[in-house]
């Protein structure tokens, strides 16, 4: 990296951590990342889950272009009928539960996640939502609020009011679902956690509960929907049909995306009293549109779903080391966990040293991230999990 491009980016462009990897990135092709002294760094992370089909795939790159050759931006949302957003709602819809009609397209995730809330509050009139210790759905005002984690949370308090807590997997918390309950919101798979899945149907007792008392299930999906578990959704895997879905990350084939979804009916509640009840000015643009529909497309119609269990199975025969305490999650939304968190932070740097990317989870410290893209092939995967290994055996033998 030229010292005065990572002195200006230090400088200009505003930070998440105090100790940014900071790696300049020249391109990306496929399974790998290039930076500026062309050293090729084969991928495990794809974006954090979004780089589904991996980098400049051509069918998402035609997609793109032959969009950019007809128009971008014209107009805020939902007023004007421009094909590539319907197009790609009306996939949505082939492929969701019969309850789930509509979709609303977002520019993100965690704005997904703030209209899913406003809408959970509007159809039923109800103020309360209830979200999971250490969940994880954004970082805007209201995704915050529903976070599980207090210490990123308290320097932004107040947040928005009436959200309470229940443990994930805990089945004697359900009680807390009542019938002042608008929602209760959960990642179908807790991402920052630890990649912890539902157990002994959780989901589905969520689900009865809910039903029970007259409150909505939002599911979040952003990491584990669009085919990262072998299936389009995460929840086919775990007996349920929620009331909202949210998903983002894989949709958008690399491009920014998010989008909820829901009854007509309920959906319906957001163009009235009042109207204009969620609006926004570039969610469902063209040029995104058409790459989530060239991505969802080539999801649906290829094997790489079928290939992503597979592609499972093989890394977990792979990562058996004894500084490797378990492996976590389902489908290309994996962890592996280690011993102590500082393994994890080494292992994480030499492996970027030896060309392979990989990072950590948020509240999780032992964790190591291993989502690569469904793409991935069998020898990449290899070559990855043989350089996780030569890595583990070289802090094994220091130790």
């Amino acid at each position: 990296m030229c010292i005065r491009d990572r002195a200006a980016f230090l400088k200009y462009q505003a930070q998440t951590t105090p100790h940014p990897l900071a790696m300049e990135i020249s391109h990306a092709e496929g399974s790998y990342i290039y930076d500026t002294n062309n050293k090729a760094y084969l991928d495990f992370v794809a974006g954090v889950s979004a780089c589904s089909l991996g980098h400049r795939h051509p069918k998402v790159l035609e997609a793109i272009h032959t969009q950019l050759e007809k128009y971008m931006h014209v107009m805020v949302y939902g007023e004007y009928i421009q094909k590539p957003a319907l197009e790609l709602t009306k996939l949505l819809a082939k492929y969701y539960p019969k309850n789930i009609e509509k979709t609303y397209l977002t520019n993100s995730g965690t704005e997904a996640i703030d209209g899913a809330l406003k809408l959970a509050r509007r159809y039923t009139g109800r103020s309360e939502i209830l979200a999971a210790d250490k969940a994880y759905h954004g970082n805007t005002m209201g995704a915050l609020s529903v976070m599980g984690y207090e210490a990123r949370k308290q320097p932004f308090r107040p947040l928005i009011p009436d959200v309470r807590f229940l443990k994930f997997n805990a089945v004697e918390d359900l009680k807390k679902i009542s019938s002042k309950t608008a929602a209760v919101i959960l990642e179908t798979i807790q991402g920052g956690a630890g990649f912890v899945q539902p157990k002994d149907d959780y989901l589905n007792k969520v689900q009865k509960r809910c039903n029970e008392v007259g409150a909505l299930l939002i599911l979040d999906e952003i990491q584990p929907g669009i085919g990262r578990t072998g299936t389009l959704f995460g929840f086919e895997n775990y007996n349920c049909n929620p009331d909202i879905v949210v998903v983002g990350k894989g949709l958008g084939g690399g491009m920014p995306i998010g989008a909820f979804s829901a009854s007509a009916k309920m959906m319906d509640c957001l163009s009235e009293k009042p109207m204009l009840g969620h609006i926004t000015t570039f969610g469902g643009h063209p040029v995104i549109a058409a790459a989530a529909l060239a991505t969802l497309k080539e999801i649906t119609n290829s094997e790489l779903m079928h290939s992503v269990l597979e592609k499972e199975t093989f890394i977990r025969s792979k990562l058996k080391h004894p500084l490797i305490t378990e492996i976590r999650g389902k489908g290309l939304m994996l962890c592996a966990l280690t011993k102590q968190a500082d393994v994890t932070n080494k292992i994480v740097m030499e492996a970027m040293e030896q060309g392979l990317i990989l990072f950590w989870l948020l509240y999780e410290p032992k964790a190591i991230r291993i989502t690569p893209p469904l793409t991935i092939s069998m020898k990449e995967l290899e070559k990855g999990c043989d350089i996780i290994i030569k890595v583990l055996d070289k802090i094994h033998n220091n130790c």
